[in-house]
C-alpha cells in the first residue's frame, strides 16, 4: 500500500472555453471536476495502476465532502482530517487552442490541533504502508518545517518517504533525510540557487542535494526525460512520446510509477518514464492503466549525456 499526504488539497473546476476574452461573458463548452494536488494525483495514478493507496488530506466545508466523494468513485481510500476551514477550491479555463490558464486559491488555515491531527493521522495510517509520498504545498498555519517534522516522526516509525515540493520546504526537510526528493527542473535549480542548461548541470545539482541530506533524487526533465541519483549510481531515462496532449499530473503520475516497482534502482526509474510519458499522451490529468504504459519506449541508461543541452532550460 502507498499512503499520500496532500496538506492542501482542491477541488479542480475545470471550464472549457472556445477563447479567454477579459471583460466578457464567456459561455464554456464544457466542464469538469476532480479532486486537487499532487499527493490525491499519486494516488489516483496508483489507484489506476491497480494497487491499493490511502490518501491522507485535510478536508473542509462542501467542497472537502466533494473531494472525498471523487476520490472514493476512484477506488481510493480516504483517509480525512477534519478542519473547520473548506477546501479551496481551483479553477482552470481550458481555451481551444490548448492555452491553460489557472486560478489556484491560497485554501484552508490550519489550527495548532489541526496540524498536530494531521500528523497523527498519517502515522495511524503508515503502518502498512510500504511508502508515504508526501506532496505538494504548504497550507496556511504549516510552517516550511512541519515537513522535515514528518520526516523525522516517519522514520522514527521505521517508514520510507518519498517528497514532493519545493523552496524552503524542500531545503528543511533534506536535513531529516528524506529516502526520495522529486524535483522538476525549475525547483532543481532553485534549490542549488543556479540556472541548469545541461544534463550534467542537473546531475550536479541533484548530486548537491544528496549532500544536503537527500539519500536519492528523481528529478523530472520535462521533455529531456527523467534522472535518478542516489547512493547506488546515476541513470537516465527517457522515452518516445508521439503526441504530448496534457502534461497535467504528469509528473506525479511518474513518482507513483517509481514507487510502485519498489522506489530504488534503473528499473524503477524505468517505470517512472513509463508512467511520465504515458501520461503527458492522455488528456486533462487521466492517469494511466497498465494498458497505456509502453515499456518498449522507454530507454534507461548509466551513461548519462552530461553535454546534452536542456530543450527547456531553467534560468
Amino acid at each position: 500500500m502507498i499512503l499520500t499526504v496532500t496538506p492542501n488539497p482542491s477541488l479542480d473546476r475545470t471550464y472549457e472555453v472556445p477563447s479567454l476574452d477579459r471583460g466578457e461573458v464567456i459561455r464554456a463548452t464544457g466542464e469538469r471536476m476532480d479532486p486537487g494536488g499532487k499527493g490525491v494525483n499519486v494516488s489516483r495514478a496508483v489507484a489506476a495502476a491497480g494497487q491499493r493507496t490511502v490518501a491522507v488530506l485535510p478536508l473542509g466545508g462542501a467542497p472537502g465532502a466533494l473531494v472525498a466523494d471523487l476520490l472514493d468513485q476512484q477506488g481510493i481510500e480516504v483517509a480525512p482530517v477534519p478542519v473547520a476551514g473548506a477546501t479551496r477550491s481551483n479553477i482552470a479555463l481550458a481555451e481551444a487552442d490548448g492555452v491553460l490558464t489557472k486560478i489556484n486559491a491560497p485554501g484552508p488555515e490550519l489550527s495548532d490541533a489541526e496540524r498536530e491531527l494531521l500528523l497523527e493521522t498519517v502515522r495511524q495510517q503508515s503502518r502498512d504502508a510500504s511508502w508515504i509520498a508526501c506532496c505538494g504545498s504548504l497550507p496556511r498555519g504549516l510552517a516550511p518545517s512541519w515537513y522535515a517534522d514528518l520526516v523525522a516522526r516517519t522514520h522514527a516509525a521505521g517508514a520510507r518517504i518519498a517528497l514532493d515540493t519545493s523552496g524552503p520546504a524542500l531545503l528543511a526537510a533534506l536535513k531529516e533525510r528524506p529516502d526520495v526528493v522529486k524535483p522538476n527542473a525549475e525547483e532543481l535549480a532553485g534549490a542549488v540557487g543556479r540556472p541548469l542548461a545541461t544534463v550534467g548541470d542537473a546531475v550536479k545539482a541533484a548530486e548537491e542535494l544528496r549532500a544536503m541530506g537527500a539519500r536519492a533524487v528523481l528529478a523530472s526533465l520535462g521533455a529531456d526525460g527523467q534522472l535518478l541519483v542516489s547512493g547506488e549510481g546515476a541513470w537516465f531515462g527517457s522515452a518516445r512520446v508521439t503526441t504530448v496532449r496534457s502534461n497535467v499530473g504528469a509528473g506525479d503520475s511518474s513518482l507513483a510509477g517509481f514507487l510502485i516497482a519498489g522506489g530504488s534502482g534503473p528499473e524503477a526509474l524505468a517505470s517512472a518514464v513509463a508512467h511520465g510519458a504515458a501520461a503527458v499522451q492522455l488528456p486533462g490529468s487521466v492517469m494511466p492503466k497498465p494498458g497505456d504504459l509502453d515499456p518498449g519506449a522507454v530507454t534507461v541508461t548509466a551513461d548519462i549525456p552530461a553535454d546534452r543541452a536542456l530543450k527547456e532550460p531553467v534560468s
